[in-house]
């Protein structure tokens, strides 16, 4: 069997450089969809010495307008697998900031999610991506992520919200289509299904990897003696590589930093069925957004 290969977008992202010797390591083959030419090398280097292959595409995500421009990157790429790992960064102004982290990530959602060939899609997010207060939050950090939604990035959070929606209800639809067409070829269980799996971080930074982090549904953004829960981008990436690596995880996962050894959260979340979604109405986003 030929190597997974892996559509990395925003590859040349300080997240997505982490992330894409993991994957290599693993024999998989990665296509890392980059902007800037200049990059290419820094791209190639991760390459070096690693199991996989990876190879660089160079594309602007402000030009994908439509489904069709995303499937015109998808069929050329042919992967297996899909990491959204872009995001306009604050460059460009509110409307570069719904012209990627909206548009372009709903219009790859849809050419994916309705691709059987592809069977994961696992997309970063952000942890405040929500419209409720779910019930493991105390009020007091819901009011910090509150803060953040409305006042300080309000933009950010309106892009992330609606296609982190738009992303669940596509799982859903998924799901069903998995679902039927497994009964009619006399197969189930969660191994063959789609796994589309919505990565959740919280605040991030810029330090050597910890190993430890809380997933799932972690409680508090301060820890005890008032130290940040910010999580490394490094541990970020181990994290997004350990939860593709496994053909039983899907759903909201949040992630903070935290004391749990990463492959034992990741354990511990498949274990338990955590999902991070629960508090939210997804009926609801079912019936109004249009696919």
């Amino acid at each position: 069997m030929a190597n997974p290969r892996v559509l990395l977008l925003g590859g040349h992202g300080k997240i997505a450089r982490f992330l894409t010797p993991l994957l290599l390591n693993r024999s998989w083959d990665v296509t890392s969809v980059i902007r800037n030419p200049d990059h290419i090398n820094d791209i190639m280097k991760l390459g070096t010495g690693k199991k996989g292959k990876v190879d660089v595409l160079i594309s602007s995500l402000d030009e994908v307008k439509s489904v069709n421009d995303a499937k015109a990157i998808v069929d050329r790429v042919k992967p297996n697998y899909v990491v959204w790992a872009a995001g306009a960064g604050g460059k460009g102004g509110a409307l570069r900031t719904y012209t990627i982290d909206r548009d372009a990530a709903k219009h790859f959602i849809s050419a994916t999610f309705t691709n059987p060939s592809i069977t994961k899609f696992l997309l970063i997010s952000h942890i405040g991506s929500r419209r409720k207060q779910p019930p493991w939050l105390s009020p007091d950090t819901w009011e910090r992520f509150e803060h953040i939604n409305q006042d300080v990035l309000p933009d950010y959070y309106q892009a992330k919200l609606a296609a982190d929606e738009y992303f669940t209800v596509m799982a859903r639809k998924r799901a069903e289509m998995d679902d039927q067409l497994g009964r009619k070829e006399g197969s189930s269980g969660a191994e063959a299904r789609f796994q589309a799996i919505l990565l959740r971080p919280g605040p991030l930074m810029d330090a050597p990897a910890t190993w430890k982090v809380e997933l799932g549904k972690p409680k508090e953004v301060v820890l005890e003696g008032g130290v940040p829960a910010n999580v490394g981008r490094e541990d970020v990436a181990i994290v997004a590589d350990r939860l593709l690596a496994r053909g039983d995880t899907r759903g909201w996962l949040d992630l903070l930093g935290g004391e749990d050894e990463i492959d034992e959260a990741v354990e511990m979340v498949v274990r338990d069925r955590v999902d991070a979604v629960e508090g939210e109405d997804v009926d609801r986003m079912c019936e109004e957004i249009t696919l």
